[in-house]
């Protein structure tokens, strides 16, 4: 049985199966997420005869860290390696990427639900992988336990040992931002997306704020329309990256299926709660979509929306044929959406040099400098 990704109700089935009461699921789930506790050994909430039975019934598959990428910013790449889920057998060993990025009082992990990506948009590099697989539930929580974990116990030994003040495990969960905007596209692995998503937003699981994580989207517009009927969701950010439906169409073959009318009727649509901004995606390609004449359509195009806002974001480069604006073209466009009413920020990746940013997760080798975790 594997543990890692499944909810409190099925360990508390699996609980009772093994002739335990129903508690001790609970007790599991809350040492697994709450407490981080990544092997039986340190499960010491639970008696020493059941955490002798689980090592002989369950297991806690974690993907290995085959390599850190540490930037002069302080992000780390992390490369992991997934092996094949046994009872999945249809899913492939594989390779996937998240990316921890540190800044004072809080830090961001920017978490992959699929191997590779099927959606092919032509100015990322992800694309260039294609799909390899998509991720269980417990591959994309590992990806946000496995950092914390690891921050974690270079915080306590900075601190001697002490957690820091707010709560026992350092705060370091509730100063956490999570954006699922790594490999794949999450609404197309809508079940393991989600089944991970109520573990990480579950205050008694890994105790993160719905305003905290963020999914984003190409747009497909089915899983929008699903993701607004879920009881339990993050915030929602669109990818858009283009003003009108030609321009898209080359840059994001998801359009010609979702064409921008459907895309924009999806989001007006979408029940925003009385703290949310639906946000638009915006990546800037010198030559391609930065002209006025683009801000002037993005303007018209998100007019029928409510409290929306726009983040552009620089493109990252790599082997890809395109070239970053420059930052007069990017201020520009900002101030014409902005002198319109439409909220826009200027966004900057973190971890440009080691291939961490916003479309440069395809498994790169670069330069590496060690990262000084302590044990």
């Amino acid at each position: 049985m594997e543990l890692l990704g499944r909810t409190r109700e099925e360990l508390r089935r699996y609980s009772k199966s093994l002739g335990e009461p129903a508690y001790r699921g609970t007790q599991i789930y809350h040492a697994l997420y709450a407490e981080r506790n990544l092997g039986l050994r340190g499960m010491t909430n639970l008696p020493a005869a059941l955490r002798k039975k689980l090592a002989a019934e369950a297991k806690i598959s974690l993907p290995v860290v085959r390599k850190r990428y540490v930037s002069s910013d302080g992000s780390v790449r992390y490369l992991f390696g997934l092996s094949a889920p046994e009872d999945q057998p249809r899913m492939k060993a594989a390779a996937v990427e998240a990316v921890f990025m540190p800044s004072e009082g809080r830090q961001t992990i920017c978490i992959s639900t699929q191997a590779g990506c099927a959606v092919d948009c032509h100015f990322c590099l992800t694309a260039q992988l294609g799909l390899i697989r998509s991720l269980t539930a417990g591959e994309i929580v590992a990806q946000v336990l496995l950092p914390l974990s690891e921050m974690a116990k270079s915080e306590s030994l900075v601190t001697g040992g002490k957690a820091s003040e707010g709560t026992e495990d350092g705060g370091l969960a509730a100063r956490t931002n999570v954006v699922l905007m790594g490999q794949g596209e999450p609404l197309l692995n809508f079940e393991n997306t989600f089944a991970a998503l109520r573990i990480l937003l579950d205050k008694e699981g890994v105790g993160l704020s719905p305003k905290h994580v963020t999914l984003s989207t190409s747009g497909v517009v089915p899983g929008i329309g699903r993701m607004a009927k879920e009881e339990v969701r993050p915030k929602l950010a669109i990818s858009l990256n283009a003003s009108n439906d030609e321009q898209r169409d080359v840059l994001m073959p998801i359009n010609k299926k979702y064409p921008l009318k459907e895309l924009i009727g999806a989001c007006r649509r979408y029940p925003l709660r009385n703290w949310e901004h639906l946000t638009f995606e915006y990546v800037m390609l010198g030559g391609v979509n930065d002209a006025p004449e683009d801000a002037r359509r993005v303007v018209k195009l998100l007019a029928p929306l409510k409290r929306v806002k726009v983040n552009l974001i620089p493109w990252n480069p790599g082997e890809l044929p395109y070239q970053e604006s420059s930052e007069d073209a990017i201020e520009e466009f900002r101030r014409m959406l902005a002198e319109r009413g439409l909220p826009a920020f200027v966004r900057y990746s973190r971890g440009r040099d080691v291939m961490a940013a916003c479309g440069q997760l395809a498994l790169k080798e670069v330069s590496n400098t060690p990262l000084k975790v302590m044990a």
